[in-house]
């Protein structure tokens, strides 16, 4: 049963991070209002013909592709919301035979359900960058919380001797991280999911390129100057009725958050790069299976694709790609810390 369910576990995983790069394509694409309502589309299941929507009931025109790119998105949620469904539902049935618990898949269960309520407020606020925002947060934490439950079940495998642990060796003892290890691992943790969040209000407020097309310069200054106060003011991002589409903020407030991001940036790069190459300099390349590679690759990326959708003005794909390896770099921090904290 442990097995099925680990089965399980990879097939939704992988659906995830497809539901998250296909979110990020829908909002980068500008896609976010492609279906004026919800959960159909302008009254239908499916991406209507022009001729047949209700033009005394929506006011918006139709634009096929991104209508589609947003039902996409929809459907593979939904598809994902399923898969989640059947995970709580093992869990349940099955919980004397399974190392999940019921716990963790009832809150995933019920992150997956809140997040179906964002993504309809979503497009009823108008694309409010708190709402988008916390859409893009439920979307990681679904994701976190399937890759937890992912490695309780390949560590349940690893102890039963059906499954061999990656990057384990027989008779090679696994390091013994002390507490400083630890309470880095968490720091940088937090440090990721900050950036997350930094990140997510960076896109929602279309501030990716408020400081041109440069860096490190800023409107040829280190650190021009910038509305921080309005940038990351919440009520104004609240109103009813407010049409928050390619966003409401002066550049000064898109610069604070620009800059914001970019500080983020150089602080994660910095904390998780040194961490991981002073852990594989103390434990060794495989000292932790292949985190410590994973990690330093990821951080190295992620920091070569924030540069390049600043000075090649936010090209769709390399921003695509940029939400994808936030997400892969979460996903290192995750089970780095899981790791540690497991490994006595």
């Amino acid at each position: 049963m442990e097995r099925l369910n680990f089965r399980l576990l990879s097939l939704t995983l992988l659906l995830a991070l497809v539901v998250i790069v296909l979110g990020a394509f829908t909002r980068l694409s500008d896609a976010g209002l492609g279906c004026p309502d919800w959960p159909g589309c302008y009254g239908h299941l499916t991406v209507p013909a022009e001729q047949h929507i209700d033009t005394s009931r929506f006011e918006r025109p139709l634009e096929p592709d991104k209508a589609w790119a947003e039902m996409v998105h929809r459907y593979m949620a939904g598809t994902l919301g399923l898969f989640i469904l059947a995970i709580f539902v093992l869990a349940l049935v099955f919980r004397q035979r399974l190392s999940s618990g019921v716990l963790l898949p009832a809150l995933l269960l019920m992150t997956v359900l809140f997040q179906a309520l964002l993504g309809m407020w979503t497009v009823t606020r108008l694309l409010s960058p708190v709402i988008v925002t916390a859409h893009l947060l439920g979307g990681f934490s679904t994701l976190a919380l399937v890759w937890l439950l992912w490695l309780r079940s390949r560590s349940a495998l690893v102890r039963a001797g059906r499954m061999t642990a990656p990057g384990s060796r027989q008779g090679q003892q696994q390091p013994g991280p002390g507490s400083g290890v630890k309470l880095a691992a968490v720091l940088g943790l937090l440090l990721v999911i900050g950036q997350i969040v930094l990140g997510g209000w960076t896109s929602t407020n279309y501030a990716a390129v408020a400081c041109g097309i440069s860096y490190p310069l800023c409107h040829g200054e280190l650190w021009p100057p910038a509305d921080f106060a309005e940038g990351f003011s919440l009520h104004q991002h609240l109103q009813d009725g407010v049409d928050y589409e390619y966003g409401i903020l002066e550049n000064p407030a898109r610069t604070a958050i620009h800059m914001a991001h970019r500080t983020g940036a150089l602080v994660v790069f910095g904390f998780v790069g040194l961490l991981a190459l002073g852990l594989m300099r103390r434990f060794g390349v495989t000292g932790f299976g292949c985190l410590l590679p994973a990690m330093l690759v990821l951080v190295c990326t992620q920091f070569l694709l924030g540069v390049l959708n600043v000075v090649l003005a936010l090209p769709l794909a390399v921003a695509t790609a940029h939400n994808l390896v936030a997400a892969l770099l979460l996903l290192s921090l995750i089970a780095f810390n899981d790791r540690v904290f497991r490994t006595r």
